[in-house]
């Protein structure tokens, strides 16, 4: 015998039973966003136009090569969290199903390509002596 009523099963649950989770998700990483973006946009900013060892040797250190992983992965997570909610509304289906596996798909790469080039960015600032 459950001492739970059918309402307190489904408070905070949403019709998909991940709606409080999801709004959560979203709203922590806009707001880690609102301060990793703009120093991404100043470390990004200082290297541009730059040779490439001073671009190396800037992404070769700990905070920046830190600060743009975070800021590509809570972004791109975000992106596919989002892209899945407008998805989501506006697809049903089969379509709804391949949308959604692609933004995810989509997100995951770029997050992957993101990594691999920081780390090879570090490797060779540690083979260049910065």
């Amino acid at each position: 015998m459950s001492y739970l009523t059918d309402r307190k099963r489904a408070v905070g649950k949403g019709a998909s039973g991940t709606g409080t989770e999801h709004h959560w998700f979203m709203t922590v990483s806009a707001v880690g966003l609102v301060f990793l973006v703009p120093c991404f946009v100043f470390i990004f900013g200082s290297a541009l136009g730059k040779p490439q060892a001073e671009v190396i040797a800037t992404f070769a250190r700990p905070f920046p090569a830190i600060v743009t992983a975070l800021t590509f992965l809570i972004g791109m997570r975000h992106f596919a969290k989002g892209a899945q909610m407008m998805i989501e509304d506006y697809c049903q289906g089969l379509t709804r199903k391949l949308a959604v596996m692609f933004a995810h798909g989509l997100s995951y790469v770029l997050i992957a390509c993101v990594f691999y080039a920081l780390g090879r960015m570090v490797l060779i600032g540690l083979a260049m002596g910065v």
